[in-house]
């Protein structure tokens, strides 16, 4: 495994991952895709886009502390820069994919805000891909880096829907 040397460095990749990654799928895609051009909801707007505006705001804040998560164990959430330690705190005690969860709930927030059908569909796919990703490379790398560790937290903590009560190892 590829570490940071640093904690400056861990912080570093940290934010530049976050802009390249997320960034791309949260932000410029739904740009490209809707343009960020408001719907109009009519009298639907006053329920409509606080929701959004909640949703985008909940993704966007737990995608921040799970990539600081990252940072202070001391690696990254790119797989180029992971961390030594299990992250197994903070949003990781309740699911193990809240960067994926947060990244769709972000999505889906400008789903609402600008009621666009085809980031619907982006965000299906987005899913789909995220879903592949964790079952085809993250959980058998993470098993063979962590054994019985990963194994007992992914036994503890479910992948996809939170648990109510935060998991203690």
């Amino acid at each position: 495994m590829t570490q940071p040397a640093s904690p400056v460095r861990a912080w570093i990749g940290t934010i530049v991952f976050l802009f390249l990654a997320p960034g791309s799928v949260a932000g410029l895609m739904p740009w490209l895709i809707s343009g960020w051009r408001w719907y109009d909801w009519g009298g639907a707007a006053w329920v409509v886009v606080p929701v959004a505006w909640v949703a985008i705001a909940t993704g966007a804040a737990f995608l921040l502390h799970a990539f600081a998560l990252f940072a202070m164990h001391g690696g990254t959430p790119a797989p180029v820069a992971p961390t030594e330690t299990l992250v197994v705190t903070g949003a990781y005690r309740f699911v193990r994919n809240p960067i994926y969860l947060a990244v769709l709930t972000i999505i889906l927030g400008q789903t609402l805000l600008f009621g666009s059908w085809w980031l619907v569909f982006y965000a299906v796919i987005v899913l789909a891909a995220f879903v592949a990703f964790v079952k085809g490379y993250e959980e058998p790398t993470l098993t063979r880096t962590y054994g019985e560790q990963y194994l007992e937290y992914r036994h503890n903590v479910p992948g996809w829907w939170p648990r109510l009560t935060p998991w203690r190892a």
